[in-house]
């Protein structure tokens, strides 16, 4: 499958940093700067860890934050994949949005429209509480805003069975996918419709849990705003 266009402001781009996060395939559709990062870690709550585990790849989802240059995330302190990273690990996490199915009158052309930030480095496990809970707070608030302030922090029995992981963004790319498809000139008479399938995150109506009182009216910050960034409050998905 191939992607389909997508520009990029040239001006605000300062280049890879490292060779790893070098652009080579679609570099026009690809930065380096930071606005385009905060962008797309800002509309997204998913991320995927990956790490290498005693000689092998894992690759981990689990919610995040960004607290300024640094992407935080969390875990048990059980978890292997958190144990590994307590020594210094390399990591690379990823956080991609799917906008759109690009079809095209030939499958070679099918495509899709994305945005995708991919970090490198080398994870800071968080130890004082204090920067804990402040990680925690990112991440808790990234993924429903006012929901920290709300319900009941973390004990100290709890806040030691978590692991947070701290992780800068000096060394991170982001490459972004939109527009139709991209067909050949010879296809272009193909009775064959061509064109874009939108997909969007939407928020639904929040759900009370079945031990809850009766009659307990949900918090106007889960009401009133998305719980996922970027997403569209709806009734229904698309």
């Amino acid at each position: 499958m191939t992607g389909s266009d997508s520009g990029r402001d040239q001006g605000t781009d300062p280049g890879p940093t490292t060779d790893r996060v070098r652009l080579r395939r679609l570099p026009e559709q690809g930065s380096h700067g930071k606005e385009g990062l905060y962008a797309v870690l800002d509309a997204g709550f998913v991320c995927h860890l990956g790490l290498v585990v005693d000689g092998w790849p894992m690759v981990v989802p689990t919610t995040y934050g960004r607290d300024d240059d640094y992407l935080l995330v969390h875990g048990s302190a059980a978890s292997q994949s958190l144990r590994a990273a307590k020594t210094p690990t390399p990591v690379c996490v990823t956080v991609t949005l799917v906008d759109g199915l690009v079809l095209a009158r030939s499958i070679f052309n099918h495509s899709v429209n994305y945005r995708c930030a991919m970090v490198y480095g080398l994870p800071e496990v968080l130890v004082d509480p204090e920067m804990k809970l402040a990680g925690l707070r990112a991440i808790s608030n990234h993924v429903a805003p006012g929901q920290w302030e709300y319900a009941r922090p973390p004990s100290t029995k709890e806040l030691a069975a978590t692991m947070v992981l701290r992780l800068a963004l000096d060394e991170a790319s982001v490459k972004i996918s939109e527009g139709p498809p991209d067909d050949d000139e010879a296809d272009l008479a193909l009775p064959v419709w061509a064109g874009v399938v939108p997909l969007r995150t939407a928020r639904l109506d929040p759900v009370a849990a079945p031990d809850l009182p009766e009659g307990m009216a949900v918090p106007v910050h889960l009401a009133t705003a998305p719980l996922a960034p970027g997403s569209e409050p709806a009734r229904h998905l698309i």
